[in-house]
Formats: structure tokens, C-alpha cells, sequence
């Protein structure tokens, strides 16, 4: 399965440059990840239970540290605010923030708190066993206060985002959570949560909320099984709590957002599943920065879906990077191009589904032999009268038939591949016959594209569009632009 985006250059550019380092402000729950890893080769004597030999030791930021790691890696600056103890783990904690340049200002050592930590032990790349210590009774009053008044502290340098990042530990109880809520609200800036727990009243008033499927299922009462149910209970609790979306995380079936129309679900991108620890935090990270650079939600979840299929991809609490997410993307995108090419009756039900959204359909045809510049502003400035643009691409006997022998320069196979690799071409269709009326009769498009350079009534299938109550729209061109110029250029040349 391949990420179709809307806007795929933005979210190219957006990640390209770091998401502007805009400044994200993390509050939760502050872990230690700890790994052990090692061999087994033979089981206890003492017990049926595997002998794992130790080879090495390591340590990563856990919980809501982990957040804040996987966005420092995707560029952004980040504060980071929680508790921690004063013990080795805590120590180690510190440095680990401090090694990743992540604010730590705002974190306090308690000391009748453990650092809340997790350790696992890994044989033969196969998690054996973990072992958690951690407090989760709620912190004194005045530790509250405190960090309460550092977390205001922060807020008032304005982030881009703030990212509630609860694990159940304590920190986020409900007068803090609607606190950073309403300043959020206050200074212009969206609050998303990480949420945990049976109560999701603290979140009421957060831009996003993101359960996964058992969360959801625990805070609504209705049955993880009933995916039906359980999404309809989610929009029920999103308008009771007022919340702009709420994202469902679904595991091995994708993430579906409910935002009070028709619920959109991404499926998941497939990759071999070794480890889903860590997954949620890349999500809600990576959305977070999507929304700071001003991508829509539809984008900023797809670039999540990508980079959640990279982390689960590796063993342990593993963040995103930039330089993966790029590659990632890029192969995507590469992929997804193919995923555009259609027969007719492929394409009859990608628009089914299409309109089913309340898609605008645009329709436009041509050769695009040796696609230049005004071919892509041509193709770019169709798209923006709706929201997906079908390509009818000529054959090459058709091209033939209509230019003579000497054309196309470009087979259709490759014509085909370059036109589906432009952000704004959603579907391309090939179409033999010399005119492509029978094909925008299958079609049936909102909107039929041609260039400026057609009056209306000389467009192929316009009275055919207009009387299924769509219209015409001649696009403005590019001038000197054409793919005949640049040949006899080319046959120019000595």
C-alpha cells in the first residue's frame, strides 16, 4: 500500500527544511527505555524458561522523551517538562536529553520518585521480558505548582505546538492538562495528546487526540472488535469533549480520523513488523510537526503513516530522522507513482470511491510528448478546480494517427510513468481512439479541462459534460511553451 498525498512538493519541502525548526513544547511522562540484549541457545535447567547470554547493554529516552526525540530528529526545537528522579536512571535520562539538545529546563528530580523506567531483555532480536519500576501515584501539590509555573514559563516564548504526551504516571492530572489547554487555546497554538486512562475529560478543549484502538475502546466502553461502534462512540466523545480530531490508531489496519465529517482512514504501510514500541510517539511527533509547517491533517497524518511503518520496521523504542523519512518518503512517492496508471475499469471505481468522499472530478487530455514546464503549470492550474484530476493520455497509434510517424518522441509506457509522477495528476488512463469522447462519457467529470487556446464549443465532450451538469474550464497557458517548439530545436542543433 503507497501514500497518495494532496500536496506531495509541500510535504517534500517541509521536511526538507527541518519544518522551519519551529520551537514544540513536551509535557508527560518521562522514561528510561533500557535494553538487554543477548543469545539464547538453551533453555534453564532450573525452569522452563530460555537463557538469554547478555552481549551488551543500552539506553534510550522513553515515553514522553521519546516524543521529543522523534521531533528533534524530523528538526524542530524542543522543550521538554516532566519528572524524573534522583537515581542513576534519572542521570542517565539527563544526559540522553541533553546529548539530543532537547530544553530540559523544565524537568524537576523528586526525590521519593523513581525515574520511571523499562527494561527489556531481548534474545535473538525477540523481546523475552520486561520489567518496569515506576510510581504512578499523583506527585504533591507543590511539585505540581512548580512545574505548572516552569511549563508557563515556556509557553509564554509561544511554540508552535504543544504535545501532552501521557503514559498514566502522574504527571498529567486534570487541572494541569486543561490548564496547558486553555493556554494553548489563549496564544493561537493546537495542543495535541498522546491520551492514556479511562477519563478523557482532562483532554476537552486539545486540537487532537490520538488513542489507539484499545484506548479508545477502554474510554468509550464499546468493544475493541467493533470497529463500526467503536468509531462512531469516538465522534460521539470527540463532539462531547470539543475536540477538533481524533485520531484512531489501528495498528496493522492504518489510523482513521474522525473530525465530524466522513471519517478518513489511512491504511497502514506495509512493512515487516519487528517491534510497535514507539510507534504512537513518532505518530503524534510526526503530526504535530506537519500541522507547524502548515500541512493539511490529511498530509500531515499520511507523512505519519510512512514514518511509523519506518520505526516498527527496527527492534526497540526507536525515533524517526529526517534522512529516513526523506528516503522513505521518496520511495513512496516513486511507488505511489505507479499506483496512478489505470484501465477504465480500474478507474470507474477509484472515482466510485472518489465521489463517495464528495470528490470534484477534473478531466483533461492530451499527448504530453515530452513534458515541459507549461505542461505542468497547464496540469497544476486544472487540479485546483477540484479535487482530483484524471489524465486521458493518447496512445501512441493515436498520436501517430493524429501527428504522422514521426511522433510520439516518448513511448506511451514512459508518458504515462512521468504524468503520474506530478503531484497534481491523480489518475492516467490511456484512450486509443482518435477522439477521447468515449472516455469522458465513461468518466463523467464535475469539470472538463482544455486549454485557452480552444473556444468552448470546439472542446471535445463539452455539451456531453455540461449536460450531466458539470462545466468547462479553458485553462490559462503558458506562453511559448510546447513540445513541438523544443524538437524542431533539438533537429536545430548541428
Amino acid at each position: 500500500m503507497h501514500v497518495s498525498f494532496d500536496d506531495y512538493e509541500a510535504v517534500a519541502t517541509a521536511l526538507g527544511n527541518g519544518f522551519g525548526m519551529r520551537p514544540v513544547l513536551v509535557v508527560g511522562d518521562l522514561m528510561l527505555d533500557r535494553y538487554l540484549w543477548g543469545e539464547v541457545k538453551r533453555i534453564s535447567p532450573e525452569a522452563p524458561v530460555p537463557v538469554v547470554r547478555l552481549l551488551r547493554q543500552t539506553e534510550n529516552l522513553g515515553g514522553a522523551a521519546n516524543v521529543a526525540l522523534n521531533l528533534r530528529g524530523l528538526g524542530l526545537s524542543v522543550s521538554i517538562a516532566g519528572f524524573i528522579g534522583t537515581d542513576p536512571e534519572g542521570a542517565s535520562l539527563t544526559k540522553l536529553l541533553q546529548k539530543a539538545d532537547i530544553d530540559n529546563r523544565a524537568v524537576l528530580a523528586l526525590n521519593n520518585r523513581p525515574t520511571a523506567c523499562k527494561t527489556r531483555v531481548i534474545g535473538d532480536h525477540q523481546q523475552m521480558l520486561r520489567i518496569d519500576v515506576e510510581e504512578t501515584a499523583p506527585v504533591f501539590t507543590v511539585t505540581t505548582e512548580t512545574l505548572t509555573e516552569r511549563i508557563q514559563a515556556l509557553l509564554t516564548r509561544r511554540p508552535s505546538a504543544v504535545i501532552l504526551s501521557d503514559y498514566g504516571k502522574g504527571v498529567l492530572t486534570h487541572a494541569l492538562c486543561q490548564a496547558i489547554i486553555s493556554a494553548g487555546k489563549a496564544i493561537g497554538v493546537p495542543v495535541l495528546v498522546d491520551p492514556k486512562g479511562q477519563d478523557y475529560t482532562r483532554y476537552r478543549g486539545a486540537t487532537l487526540i490520538s488513542p489507539n484502538r484499545a484506548e479508545l475502546a477502554l474510554a468509550t466502553g464499546v468493544a475493541a472488535s467493533d470497529l463500526d461502534g467503536l468509531l462512531a462512540a469516538g465522534e460521539t466523545l470527540r463532539t462531547t469533549l470539543g475536540l477538533r480530531h481524533l485520531l484512531v490508531t489501528l495498528g496493522d489496519q492504518g489510523m482513521t480520523l474522525l473530525d465530524g465529517g466522513t471519517p478518513v482512514h489511512l491504511p497502514a504501510v506495509a512493512r515487516e513488523v519487528y517491534d510497535v514500541s514507539g510507534a504512537g510517539d513518532t505518530v503524534i511527533a510526526t503530526v504535530a510537526a506537519g500541522l507547524v509547517a502548515g500541512l493539511p491533517i490529511a498530509d500531515a497524518l499520511r507523512l505519519a503513516n510512512i514514518a511509523a511503518g519506518v520505526v516498527i520496521s527496527k527492534v526497540g523504542t526507536t525515533p524517526i530522522g529526517s534522512e529516513e523519512l526523506t528516503q522513505a518518503l521518496s520511495r513512496d512517492h516513486e511507488c505511489a507513482a505507479t499506483d496512478k496508471l489505470f484501465t477504465l475499469p480500474a478507474l470507474l471505481a477509484q472515482l466510485k470511491r472518489w465521489r463517495e468522499r464528495n470528490d470534484r472530478i477534473v478531466f483533461t487530455n492530451g499527448c504530453f510528448d515530452l513534458l515541459h514546464p507549461g505542461h505542468v503549470t497547464y496540469l497544476a492550474r486544472a487540479r485546483a478546480a477540484g479535487q482530483r484530476l484524471v489524465v486521458g493520455l493518447n496512445t501512441d497509434r493515436s498520436i501517430r494517427a493524429l501527428k504522422g510517424e514521426s511522433r510520439p518522441i516518448v513511448s506511451q509506457h514512459d508518458r504515462a510513468r512521468v504524468l503520474a509522477a506530478l503531484a497534481a495528476v491523480d489518475a492516467v488512463v490511456l484512450f486509443d481512439e482518435d477522439t477521447p469522447l468515449s472516455l469522458i462519457s465513461a468518466v463523467r467529470p464535475d469539470v472538463l479541462a482544455k486549454g485557452a487556446d480552444y473556444r468552448e464549443d470546439q472542446v471535445v465532450g463539452a455539451a456531453e459534460v455540461k449536460a450531466n451538469g458539470g462545466r468547462v474550464y479553458l485553462v490559462p497557458l503558458e506562453q511559448n511553451q510546447s513540445s513541438t517548439n523544443i524538437i524542431e530545436r533539438i533537429r536545430a542543433i548541428p
